[in-house]
């Protein structure tokens, strides 16, 4: 993967999402992770919060995100398991204009390194809605890790070749 260093950083807005019927703030340890990566990287955490893991809960948080023009991207934490309280590709599907399905694709190909066979129980995902990326991530560490340190810290990078998410931002709202 490779950085042009000749070429100016973009800093992202982005919003965390903590997705978690049992965390507080305190105990969010994958979301501070998350928000020491988005910060060190150069990018503006625009706002972070925890949700239950409703549908509707975690739509609201989504449409509020989305419809702020300080918000360039979102990134859930949780609840992107199969268990019956795991609903956040449900909450995503109700905010979507589009599926990015080499996301969840590239996820599970690179947790196989750290987690075996067991990365086909991640439903890891990601959508665009009304122009703002949301990335949902599994609420372990290591899942939080791989997934801003081998996908996001790149295609959240404007300067990465030979392409990325943050190039395309202006043509998101295009009709």
């Amino acid at each position: 993967m490779a950085i042009d260093e000749s070429l100016e950083f973009k800093p992202v807005n982005i919003a965390l999402l903590t997705i978690s019927d049992s965390r507080s703030v305190a105990e969010d340890t994958s979301g501070d992770i998350l928000a020491g990566r988005i910060e060190a990287s150069g990018h503006r955490l625009s706002a972070r919060e925890i949700s239950k893991d409703d549908k509707n809960e975690i739509a609201a948080h989504l449409h509020r995100w989305i419809d702020d023009e300080q918000v360039d991207a979102v990134i859930t934490t949780g609840g992107t398991g199969l268990t019956g309280r795991d609903v956040t590709p449900e909450a995503l599907d109700r905010v979507k204009d589009k599926d990015i399905p080499g996301f969840g694709e590239y996820f599970r190909y690179i947790s196989i390194e750290s987690i075996g066979t067991s990365t086909i129980q991640s439903r890891a995902c990601a959508v665009l809605a009304r122009g703002t990326y949301i990335f949902a991530l599994p609420g372990s560490n290591g899942a939080v890790k791989d997934g801003w340190d081998k996908i996001l810290a790149y295609q959240l990078d404007s300067r990465h070749r030979p392409c990325n998410f943050v190039d395309i931002m202006p043509r998101l709202r295009e009709r």
